[in-house]
């Protein structure tokens, strides 16, 4: 565990209120954008991030450091995200055409043609390969934080962001 998690554990201990700002100060912003890169609209995003730190604020007694902070944190932020996601699934095309289309929304900068290319070519993708990729991709870890994260197995991690990324490649040339 890095220092700045094992400070705020600390002040979580100490004193609950501000451990929880410093968790919200390292991990609001960069678990908002792994939220809003799997459910796409900044409503859902910021619906998700607040009801996963609800849940780390109610359940950090029982955070039992298996794990790092940010991998636990990471965890219960995914599962939100997917708790939205198969919430909102029964609305959606069988066939997942327009996904993007239908969930963007005012933020997205739809003049960055690659920008928006790449997030059709994400959604395209299986949930444990868009996972798995964005994961590695955007939030940059390692294939056993991404594994503890999703439940994987190390190695279906590196094969599901392989096939992701093969995938996504391939979907640019096509839509090109």
């Amino acid at each position: 565990m890095n220092d700045r998690d094992e400070r705020i554990l600390e002040a979580l201990r100490e004193d609950e209120s501000r451990g929880m700002a410093l968790l919200m100060e390292a991990y609001a912003e960069p678990v908002y954008w792994h939220v809003r890169r799997l459910v796409v609209r900044h409503e859902d995003a910021q619906d998700a991030v607040q009801e996963a730190f609800i849940r780390i604020y109610k359940s950090i007694g029982r955070f039992r450091r298996e794990s790092a902070l940010s991998t636990w944190v990471y965890r219960i932020a995914t599962h939100e995200a997917l708790r939205l996601l198969e919430k909102r699934r029964e609305s959606l095309p069988l066939d997942g055409s327009g996904i993007f289309e239908q969930q963007a929304d005012f933020w997205t900068d739809w003049a960055d043609k690659d920008a928006v290319r790449l997030q059709k070519a994400i959604l395209s993708l299986p949930r444990k390969q868009q996972l798995a990729f964005n994961l590695r991709w955007y939030d940059e870890l390692g294939y056993e934080q991404i594994a503890r994260i999703t439940g994987m197995s190390t190695g279906s991690a590196k094969a599901n962001y392989h096939f992701a990324k093969e995938k996504i490649i391939q979907y640019i040339k096509d839509h090109d």
